[in-house]
């Protein structure tokens, strides 16, 4: 059979497939109650707030833990199994160690510079690469739908970030920014580091406005590091969400779900496969970039 074919045969079991769901079940109307941001609502589970600070226990909290927690007991595991002959689990890591060693720390940074800073630069990427990946798992921390087991009011099970909340990476992002913008200075003093972001060979005419012009852009880089990742795991999240039962609840229409469960899905596998690598790759890159260019001879 060709693939044409197949191809068809698929598509048009798949809409035969809606219209008989559509005609079983039917319409339900819009659902004007269901609010599908709420999904990304950070309700406070145990309330502590230290004057005007709020420092709230929430689900992002947990998520940061679990996080946090996953990194190092991972690495600590690790370290104290490792083998002269490796095993599959080994193998894996010390390729994720050459990753991060060559392709992203040494491959960006002097030699003196990597080896002070790797240790930073590894960190950040596991604990994003950890957090991304936990947010895929379906964990029981939406407490706006709750599931009576046993008389036991449970939160019901949903998909969240720590990175899909802005204020993580925001943090992360602002970690990388002092420290960098510091070792710059170490390295050349104040007036040595400023004059650095004029490129070698401007005229003297045009100095002032390149100058003002880069200034502006190493704060755009706290917007565009932080949001970078904040925006895509939020996107994928969403779409996962809409697809995977959201729009039929907007809708009330159970026909829709047909068309739009398997797009959830390879978007859950695209997202878990590829971009919660990826935006951890390309987050601890840029750092080990702006940390190699603040100490190079020339901008």
């Amino acid at each position: 059979m060709k693939t044409r074919t197949k191809v068809l045969l698929s598509v048009g079991g798949l809409v035969l497939l809606g219209i008989v769901v559509g005609v079983l079940f039917g319409s339900d109307g819009m659902n004007d109650e269901y609010k599908p941001q709420n999904e990304f609502k950070l309700d406070p589970w145990i309330e502590l707030k230290l004057g005007p600070i709020d420092m709230s226990i929430n689900k992002a909290v947990m998520y940061l833990f679990l996080a946090a927690a996953a990194t190092t007991i991972t690495m600590i595991y690790i370290a104290k199994r490792m083998q002269e002959k490796p095993n599959r689990v080994q193998t894996a890591v010390e390729s994720a160690y050459g990753l991060m060693k060559d392709n992203i720390a040494y491959g960006n940074m002097e030699r003196a510079m990597a080896a002070k800073w790797f240790t930073f630069i590894a960190t950040l990427f596991l604990f994003i690469w950890f957090s991304n990946m936990i947010g895929y798992l379906p964990l029981p921390t939406n407490t706006e739908h709750k599931v009576n087991v046993f008389g036991l009011e449970l939160p019901t099970f949903a998909l969240y970030a720590a990175t899909a909340n802005l204020s993580v990476p925001l943090v992360l992002t602002l970690f990388v920014w002092f420290s960098y913008h510091i070792e710059g200075v170490r390295a050349k003093g104040v007036v040595g580091y400023l004059k650095g972001w004029i490129p070698a060979g401007t005229p003297d005419a045009l100095k002032p406005l390149v100058f003002v012009i880069e200034a502006i852009s190493q704060f755009v880089r706290v917007i565009s590091l932080s949001v970078r990742l904040f925006a895509n795991i939020l996107a994928g999240h969403l779409l996962i969400l809409f697809m995977g039962g959201g729009l039929v609840v907007l809708l009330g229409l159970a026909a829709v779900g047909v068309f739009t469960a398997p797009m959830a899905i390879a978007f859950f596998i695209f997202e878990v496969g590829l971009v919660a690598t990826l935006q951890a790759f390309i987050f601890a890159t840029l750092s080990s970039i702006y940390f190699g260019e603040a100490v190079a001879d020339h901008h």
